[in-house]
């Protein structure tokens, strides 16, 4: 992990309240593994607390690394309203990533996210082809009206696509995409808010050896240090032991953790 004053290279609005921000830096050669985050400070002093954004692609030849992040109140709001030039604290990269030592050519691997927690998986994606393995995503959306990155993904390989109020794909969330799916993969990864993740366990824990989810979570430090974004361990009937999403997840493998 390193701080870096990054620089902003870009930044777009993909829809309502939802933003790609592309950053600039020496802190990209660190970042290698998918599912990881940075820590970002808002360039505002009554905003104490960095906001934790997860790395959506990765770009060693250009230096650089892009963000997906959805507007949820002051601290991203500030970064919405920054331009290419601008410079922003930056620490990282945080978190433990996807674990693809178990993938290999040929495997069908699902890759399942809802909402915000969709960007992550972009460059997850990437990496699934490059070990020759065949990525299916599932993606879950509210509505039509806040989709982003269908086409990316589609450029990758296979894509369904669920939205609550049916106005786009199938109509319900990415449990029902699931259901539908007839085959049983090699791997199943999956990033989003516990309900969703709670689905995904509950269909492939068992069935699937190699099932790893990507916990949400409040953050203060970013680190390990303060233990603001504990989750319990799922084995543990005394409900004491804990884990610390940040540094000792995002990523857990199925069965592990209560979400």
């Amino acid at each position: 992990m390193k701080q870096e004053m990054m620089e902003i290279t870009s930044q777009r609005q993909l829809a309502p309240r939802i933003y790609e921000m592309t950053v600039k830096g020496a802190l990209v050669e660190q970042m290698s593994v998918s599912g990881q985050f940075i820590h970002i400070r808002v360039p505002r002093n009554d905003l104490l607390l960095r906001r934790p954004i997860s790395i959506n692609n990765i770009d060693h030849e250009a230096g650089t690394c892009r963000t997906i992040y959805r507007i949820e109140g002051d601290g991203t709001r500030v970064f919405s309203e920054m331009k290419a030039g601008d410079k922003l604290d930056v620490m990282g990269p945080l978190g433990n990533g996807f674990q693809l030592s178990d993938i290999h050519e040929g495997d069908t691997v699902y890759i399942v996210g809802g909402g915000i927690g969709i960007p992550p998986l972009y460059e997850l994606s990437k990496q699934v082809i490059a070990l020759g393995a065949r990525p299916v995503h599932f993606l879950g959306y509210a509505s039509k009206e806040v989709m982003y990155y269908e086409e990316e993904f589609r450029a990758l390989g296979e894509t369904r696509i669920a939205t609550d109020d049916g106005t786009y794909g199938v109509h319900g969330n990415v449990g029902n995409l699931l259901l539908a799916a007839s085959e049983i993969p090699q791997a199943v990864f999956s990033c989003g808010a516990n309900g969703m993740l709670r689905a995904v366990e509950q269909l492939y824990l068992g069935k699937v050896n190699n099932v790893q989810l990507s916990l949400e979570a409040r953050m203060a430090c970013g680190m390990g240090a303060c233990y603001a974004c504990v989750c319990h361990l799922q084995d543990d009937e005394t409900g004491q032991k804990s884990l610390k999403i940040c540094d000792e997840g995002p990523i857990f493998p199925a069965g592990k953790v209560v979400l």
